[in-house]
């Protein structure tokens, strides 16, 4: 098989269990450290030329993270493309499960049930509402059926904005103030959320700065999640 990813998440995915298999990623592609690949463009601009020029068996992509003219132009070039659909953890388990058993024909591997068994013991105890910036300048949070919402969700995290009509919503930052929440959440990624960048913005309401890669990605980082996350949930008071 050659393989390739244009998703950060699925490329740590096969590359867990047979990083030989993959000829061609994106620049985002940071995990595993090392990965020893032909660099691709990135998820939004991939180089179709160069792909094609690969040779795949099999390109993956998301939905969500790759644009469909870009699918569209791999698939009038004779490339196969198998496009994942996650917006929530159960989807995910079995998105994943289907893209490494059937697409990449990998035995199903250990650490996709040891991620299944972490998050079936998740108790997450008190309900917590929060907002969870992805971007300022605009300010932008996760609205309605996202992937990180319902991690957040099955954490004890309410996100406020779960019913909003967009999924990623451009909220003006006197709104946010004015939210009636206990908690604002501030991953590092998309953007790159820190103790001197974001808090600030929120003086008096707790703030959780959490991994964005614990909180977006869907691969072998979902083994330790709940861990980290419930941990980084908990800000000093």
């Amino acid at each position: 098989m050659r393989i390739v990813s244009l998703v950060p998440s699925l490329t740590e995915a096969v590359a867990e269990s047979a990083p030989e298999l993959i000829v061609g990623a994106t620049a985002w592609c940071t995990h595993p450290a090392g990965l020893d690949v032909e660099r691709i463009g990135g998820t939004k601009n991939p180089g179709i030329a160069r792909i094609i020029a690969l040779r795949p068996d099999v390109v993956l992509a998301n939905e969500e993270e790759n644009r469909a003219p870009d699918l569209d132009a791999l698939r009038a070039a004779g490339l196969p493309v198998w496009v994942t659909e996650i917006r929530t953890l159960d989807q995910a388990f079995r998105e994943l499960d289907r893209m490494l058993t059937v697409a990449c024909r990998l035995p199903r591997p250990p650490w996709l049930d040891a991620a299944e068994a972490a998050w079936a013991e998740v108790s997450p105890g008190t309900v917590r509402r929060a907002f969870i910036p992805i971007w300022r300048r605009p300010w932008m949070v996760l609205g309605r059926d996202t992937f990180a919402g319902d991690v957040l969700r099955r954490l004890g995290v309410e996100n406020v904005y779960s019913h909003h009509e967009e999924r990623y919503p451009k909220i003006a930052l006197a709104d946010l103030r004015a939210q009636a929440a206990d908690l604002v959440v501030l991953p590092d990624e998309p953007y790159a959320f820190s103790s001197e960048d974001g808090p600030e913005a929120f003086r008096g309401l707790p703030a959780a700065l959490v991994s964005g890669r614990h909180l977006t990605w869907y691969g072998p980082s979902l083994v330790e999640a709940p861990n980290v996350l419930m941990r980084q949930l908990s800000p000093p008071p």
